[in-house]
């Protein structure tokens, strides 16, 4: 989102200054603001890249940088009494991190990404559905925070249990028994199912370890695999994320929904096929 202020600054009258050192006229400042949010980054590799790149940038022009669970949203912002010379200035900037970021680039737009994800829905009057289970509904809180979702939100199953897997969802108890719930099997039948019950044209799931228990040597703490539907186009995605049982479920939610931006923009580039047996 692009701002532009107009800033007055006037110094103050101090005791001994004379009424002729008053500026005769204001002296006007442009404020700029530019956004770019990615995903896939930690805290330390996003400093890292930055480095090099901040050391560029004119003493006008700062660079902050906010990280959670693998979402980074990188913000310029150019104070510059020359309007027309900040302008140019931030958008090559902002050009450049779209440059350094073009596969992780989720929007230059102030939104979160369950706001991208569903101005997208909206924009193709399509409906999402969600079948949850290591996420345990935090998909369906992201979605709803933003106002208007009802326009393509149809609702969720947290499907905890393989019963519900099973029965609700219409996971194959076979392929439970031998994949286990933790699965790219399963995790598509949940996908499937979930737009199934719901008659909805787009549908993201996932089901994994949050931790910190549960993890064993071939699946450890962590493990989540994450599928996105968009109409008869299925994708699934696994993911071995690190820190706490909230962080695991924050990256999972993340991840699952640029999954379906990405399917919705015709950009998503298939994980090569990997085995979790």
């Amino acid at each position: 989102m692009n701002t532009d202020k107009e800033i007055t600054t006037i110094p103050k009258a101090g005791k001994n200054m004379a009424k002729n050192d008053l500026p005769k006229e204001d002296v006007k400042k442009y404020v700029e603001t530019r956004h770019v949010l990615i995903y896939g980054y930690t805290r330390e590799e996003i400093d890292m890249l930055m480095r090099h790149y901040e050391s560029q940038l004119p003493d006008y022009i700062k660079l902050t940088s906010e990280c959670k669970s693998l979402m980074i949203r990188l913000t310029l912002t150019g104070e510059h009494t020359g309007p027309e010379l900040l302008r140019f200035k931030i958008n090559k900037y902002q050009q450049q991190l779209k440059d350094m970021f073009a596969e992780e680039l989720v929007t230059t737009t102030d939104r979160d990404i369950a706001g991208v994800m569903g101005d997208l829905l909206r924009e193709r009057e399509l409906t999402v559905s969600c079948a949850e289970s290591c996420t345990g509904g935090n998909i369906a809180h992201n979605i709803t925070r933003n106002a208007g979702s009802s326009a393509y939100f149809l609702g969720s199953v947290v499907s905890y249990s393989n019963d519900v897997k099973a029965g609700i969802l219409g996971v194959s108890r076979n392929d439970l028994a031998r994949y286990g719930a933790v699965s790219k099997q399963v995790v598509e039948q949940m996908a499937v199912g979930v737009s199934k019950l719901m008659h909805s044209d787009c549908a993201i799931a996932t089901s994994g370890i949050a931790g910190p228990d549960g993890g064993s040597r071939y699946k450890p703490v962590g493990t989540v695999w994450m599928a996105a539907k968009y109409g008869d186009h299925v994708v699934t995605e696994l993911k071995q994320f690190s820190g706490d049982r909230d962080n695991v479920i924050e990256c999972a939610t993340y991840n699952v929904m640029v999954m379906l931006i990405k399917l919705l923009r015709n950009t998503y580039t298939a994980q090569e096929d990997i085995s979790d047996e």
